[in-house]
């Protein structure tokens, strides 16, 4: 369920917090709409840790290690990659307003990539919100055979070993499901979310 559209303003790491903290999270209609809205799913999206799957196939790819992961290294450019769709009629969501606040709760320590690369070339990425024991995954990208499922991996073996209680993927898509995505109520998605937030974790 998508809120009423605001006029251009700052989207502060604390209200960016306070947002993810009571289950809504900004978008926008495009990259050139300087408004953004706030959207609350009634269907959330979440991959539970615990039945995160991956295929054989990608199971022996992972092994294989064809990309060096890294962390937190290239944020702006996860962000970047993110933002430009392979089909242009696709669009993006991630306007200015929405890039510059994701920056700043990067800053803040609250914003974080995963990348994969290829020597000193990204080839793929993904980037999310952590607060607490919740991880809210926002969006990947890949420009390499399997690299964004490649660091969704390391990003769920991130979580795990880190005492992470929650990944939020916001919506589902056939894609999402083939790791174990599931849709649940907000209702629901909302009775997880406090205690995962509550839990003291570090990424």
């Amino acid at each position: 369920m998508a809120g009423r559209k605001s006029p251009p303003q700052d989207l502060s790491p604390e209200l960016l917090l306070r947002a993810y903290a009571s289950g809504i999270f900004p978008m926008s209609e495009s990259a050139d709409d300087p408004e953004i809205f706030w959207v609350r799913p009634e269907q959330r999206g979440i991959i539970p840790l615990d039945k995160f799957h991956i295929s054989r196939s990608l199971q022996k790819t992972v092994k294989r290690a064809p990309f060096e992961i890294r962390y937190d290294t290239a944020f702006e450019q996860v962000l970047d990659g993110c933002a430009i769709r392979l089909d242009p009629e696709a669009g993006s969501w991630i306007n200015q307003t929405i890039r510059q606040g994701y920056i700043g709760l990067h800053k803040a320590g609250h914003c974080h990539s995963v990348e994969a690369w290829q020597g000193e070339q990204l080839v793929g990425g993904l980037y999310g919100v952590s607060l607490g024991g919740a991880f809210f995954g926002e969006s990947m990208f890949s420009h390499a055979t399997d690299a964004s499922k490649i660091c969704l991996v390391h990003l769920v073996e991130r979580l795990r070993a880190n005492g992470f209680k929650l990944l939020d993927t916001q919506f589902t898509t056939e894609h999402l499901q083939r790791f174990g995505a599931i849709e649940i109520p907000a209702k629901a998605y909302e009775e997880m979310l406090l205690p995962a937030i509550l839990t003291p974790a570090q990424f």
